[in-house]
């Protein structure tokens, strides 16, 4: 059975927006500022590489489905990218560009549990705030990785919504500092009721 984890560069006031400078975000490319050191690049490398798929949302699917078809590189980052099955949560796309990819329009639980027994391990969340937030409202994030980096934003979209009703209590599962910037790694599980 897979496992949904949500992967995102995140500053330390939890703004998760335009990390690199893609968007019109006001502070776009704000991840670009801090040296995240080869232990970094390593980290982010291995985690692709041993991930089954991806989940995305629409906005960051499309984005992807642009830049990656064309990206070449040595270690074979770009072929595993482009090659791995996806999953595109949209109402909008009939005919996904960049495949393979399957395309969730409703009853996104349902087609996250199809996914996770479809896969053995990890199915990377990138991006995609309003999707993590619909993961998170759902009770169907397995794992966060938080690559946080030392700003203060202070407006931007941010990997937990404003509207959440109920809390969500997370176990921290591992700490990591890389680069000399003090970027640090955070990986976090959620505590789930014993049932």
């Amino acid at each position: 059975m897979g496992k949904i984890v949500v992967s995102e560069f995140m500053s330390l006031d939890g703004v998760v927006e335009d990390p690199g400078g893609a968007e019109s975000y006001a502070n776009g490319g704000w991840s670009f500022k801090f040296d995240r050191g080869p232990e970094g690049d390593k980290y982010k490398l291995d985690e692709v590489m041993n991930a089954d798929a991806m989940l995305l949302g629409r906005v960051t699917y499309e984005g992807f489905a642009r830049a990656w078809p064309s990206m070449q590189d040595e270690v074979g980052f770009a072929d595993k990218m482009n090659g791995m099955p996806k999953y595109v949560v949209s109402t909008t796309i009939a005919d996904p560009s960049w495949g393979p990819t399957t395309v969730i329009a409703g009853d996104l639980p349902g087609e996250v549990a199809k996914a996770k027994a479809a896969h053995e391990g990890d199915i990377l969340v990138n991006g995609s705030a309003q999707l993590i937030h619909s993961l998170t409202e759902h009770d169907l994030v397995d794992e966060y990785r938080l690559m946080t980096f030392p700003i203060v934003l202070g407006s931007g979209k941010r990997l937990f919504s404003d509207a959440a009703t109920t809390p969500s209590t997370l176990r921290l599962t591992d700490t990591q500092a890389v680069g000399p910037a003090g970027v640090l790694i955070l990986t976090y599980e959620p505590v789930r009721a014993e049932v």
